[in-house]
């Protein structure tokens, strides 16, 4: 149905833009990456859950199964970690542009978990990525922290990526998300338990780092991701992988308007930034080709 496809891409696009809001988010928190994340999981794990509730999903899944799920929750926490430490000691720019290497890493990550082939584009394409990445560690040496920090993330984010289109083939995806922030917010907690974090102070939260975190568990996590299963019903996978690459521009020129002068990166920034983003988005459009005439 034409309407439902449009209405859909629309909202693919809400939730891509909300999605590009949650470096902003993580910018505004005054919390630590550690219990930022400790509480965006807690938080959403309590929204899925009433949703799962109100549609009355059953949970009953085999023992090893989520346990698999619970250490795919570690893989997501880490990257959340990462991704926001990386804005706290470099900026939002500077986080997205190289987050969205992670399609990069997936290319070089599914054939040891599919046994692909990895073909000639991926690495030409993987090529002009470093390329892209080279200039921005050459021209902003004051945040090369910040640049590795999110180059892990975007590797983390394509290892979760690849592992759990596994588990989506065979399980509700809502059902997946609730255990994998479960496993993330079982296993931060056992690092705060043993390094003495757990304090009163910890859970003394400022009016606005509360309000901030529920929107960020809320819409920009429980929301944003059964939407994003929704659309699905309409989309196709390849409409929903090149519209999910806009999520770094949508960020960075968020955080360019929000935060003014500490977002402004030099011209050469962008030019790196521009080569990895154009290079995302032709590697699914390659990717896309292939697959309409194969």
């Amino acid at each position: 149905m034409p309407n439902d496809n449009v209405k859909s891409y629309l909202h693919l696009h809400l939730i891509v833009f909300i999605w590009g809001f949650t470096a902003i988010l993580g910018r505004l928190i005054s919390l630590d990456a550690l219990p930022l994340v400790w509480f965006r999981m807690l938080f959403a794990v309590f929204f899925i859950f009433a949703y799962i509730r109100y549609k009355r999903i059953p949970t009953k899944i085999p023992r090893q199964i989520i346990f698999k799920f619970l250490i795919a929750g570690l893989i997501i926490a880490l990257h959340w970690f990462t991704f926001f430490r990386a804005i706290k000691v470099a900026n939002v720019s500077i986080t997205l542009a190289c987050l969205s290497t992670g399609a990069f890493f997936a290319s070089l990550i599914e054939p040891f978990f599919f046994g692909k082939k990895i073909v000639w584009y991926e690495i030409f394409f993987g090529l002009i990525v470093i390329a892209g990445l080279t200039i921005i560690f050459n021209v902003e040496t004051n945040y090369v922290e910040g640049i590795i920090l999110a180059l892990i993330s975007a590797f983390l984010s394509a290892l979760f990526a690849v592992i759990n289109s596994k588990f989506v083939k065979t399980y509700e995806p809502t059902i997946i998300s609730f255990y994998e922030l479960m496993g993330g917010v079982l296993f931060f907690s056992i690092s705060l338990v043993f390094t003495n974090s757990f304090s009163a102070e910890f859970f003394q939260l400022t009016t606005t780092d509360f309000v901030y975190l529920m929107i960020l568990s809320s819409v920009c996590t429980a929301y944003a991701f059964i939407a994003s299963t929704a659309v699905m019903k309409f989309l196709s996978p390849y409409t929903v992988m090149l519209t999910i690459n806009l999520e770094p521009i949508y960020g960075i020129i968020l955080a360019y308007f929000i935060f003014e002068d500490s977002e402004q990166m030099s011209p050469m920034f962008y030019l790196g930034a521009l080569i990895i983003l154009a290079t995302v988005i032709a590697n699914g459009i390659v990717k896309g080709y292939k697959k309409n005439y194969n």
